[in-house]
């Protein structure tokens, strides 16, 4: 097993740069990008970096010329010879070939485009342009980048003993909340953990620990290279990406509206199973569930993202059994703000009414929350989002107005669009 302390103390960044790889990135990521390479392969986009905390001013933590040195050796990056045998021969929920020849053959030539990065108000102002297929895979890794670099301000100053200390209560952390976890039967349990990890190195070390702790209960992981590295399932279906983009490129308020749906739509001709998981939430579960057609209710699953969870599973299971759908067979993904504590409350909640399974993000790969002085090193809101198509600004409402972004005014437009009355505000959870 990797001495993570002794990594970090004797740090070369060549040896150990923060992304490894074109597929240290989300499997969700790779599904999506698919998609959009074959029905959007020439749409624009402008990705950009939001720092949603706003007291961790991260151009005056993480220096400038190291987070060049990271994004330009991202841009280095091709997929190798084995990535490529993996993904093109691996079997993904249950699906062999899961990427087709022509995806392939484009991704084993892409090469990352350009970056802009600018300083402004202590928070650096990171953005990407170009085609969408392109463009959507900096958000992962330049998540990861920033993350990574701000742990590494904190710890720079540490010795190898506190070092070693510090990674030792870390993982003794963990490992208390696996051993609460494996109370609950029946628990499925996956790491999202990707775009807010404290490393590369912890995330390994928790899906290992995961692995050995909750054992056929762990269902896998979102990120491609450690799935593949430790021979564990990749999971992962889509995301607000999708309905954000198509909704920018809608020409009228009825296309607009029929948007989310159409992401929808596209995506039942590629996949089925496990990967027809609905996302409700992007404008508003409420209105999405009521405009839907009834083909949708056939799907396996909804992804809770935003808002009450519990809230959210109950609006499921009350819309599968107004379509007639015995919720009991449906599947219900929880995955924001998760940690032990609220795992275990929300599979007592609803097991035995609905399948229940847990997306564990920030708080699996990046609780070092009281683990140094002025909790430096606790997690924080930080997001890489699609901010236009086509010129066209792009809108995310969600269940939580705490996590709505785009221009006032097309907010306001999207309200109105979508129905989206007096929402609760919750605070973000990371």
């Amino acid at each position: 097993m990797v001495d993570i302390a002794t990594r970090v103390w004797n740090h070369k960044w060549k040896i150990d740069p923060i992304v490894r790889s074109l597929i240290d990135t989300d499997f969700y990521k790779l599904l999506m990008c698919q998609s959009v390479f074959r029905n959007h392969p020439d749409t624009q986009v402008t990705f950009s970096l939001i720092n949603r905390t706003k007291s961790i001013r991260l151009a005056e933590l993480v220096d400038e010329g190291e987070l060049r040195e990271q994004l330009d050796h991202i841009r280095s990056l091709r997929l190798t010879r084995g990535e490529s045998t993996w993904l093109r021969g691996n079997t993904f929920y249950g699906k062999r070939q899961m990427f087709t020849p022509a995806f392939m053959e484009w991704f084993e030539n892409l090469q990352l485009p350009p970056y802009h990065l600018e300083k402004k108000d202590g928070q650096y102002e990171l953005t990407f342009e170009g085609t969408w297929p392109e463009v959507m895979l900096w958000e992962i890794p330049a998540l990861a980048v920033i993350m990574e670099l701000r742990g590494r301000a904190v710890l720079g100053d540490m010795g190898k003993f506190e070092l070693q200390v510090l990674y030792a209560r870390a993982m003794t952390k963990l490992w208390e909340k696996v051993d609460q976890l494996k109370s609950i039967p029946d628990l499925r349990l996956a790491d999202f953990g990707t775009r807010r990890r404290h490393s590369y190195l912890w995330q390994d070390w928790c899906v290992q620990a995961m692995m050995e702790g909750l054992g056929e209960n762990f269902t896998g992981t979102s990120n491609c290279r450690i799935a593949m590295m430790r021979e564990i399932e990749a999971i992962g279906t889509n995301a607000h990406e999708l309905p954000m983009v198509y909704a920018a490129l809608a020409e009228t308020d009825a296309a607009l509206r029929q948007s989310p749906y159409d992401v929808l739509a596209d995506w039942h001709e590629e996949h089925d199973g496990n990967l027809r998981i609905i996302l409700p939430d992007t404008y508003g579960t409420k209105g999405f569930l009521e405009g839907a057609p009834d083909w949708l209710a056939g799907w396996t699953g909804i992804r809770v993202d935003s808002g009450d969870p519990a809230a959210g599973a109950e609006t499921a299971i009350n819309w599968w059994t107004s379509r007639g759908e015995d919720p009991r067979e449906k599947l219900v993904i929880f995955s924001d703000g998760l940690d032990a504590d609220k795992i275990v409350e929300l599979h007592k909640q609803f097991i035995g009414r609905c399948r229940v399974s847990f997306g564990w993000g920030t708080m699996l790969t990046n609780d070092f929350k009281g683990l140094v002085a002025d909790d430096a090193l606790a997690p924080f809101s930080l997001v890489c989002k699609a901010v236009s198509a086509n010129g066209r600004p792009t809108v995310k409402l969600s269940d939580n107005p705490k996590k709505a972004m785009g221009p006032e005014e097309e907010v306001a437009r999207y309200k109105q669009v979508f129905g989206v009355g007096a929402q609760d505000a919750i605070d973000v959870v990371v």
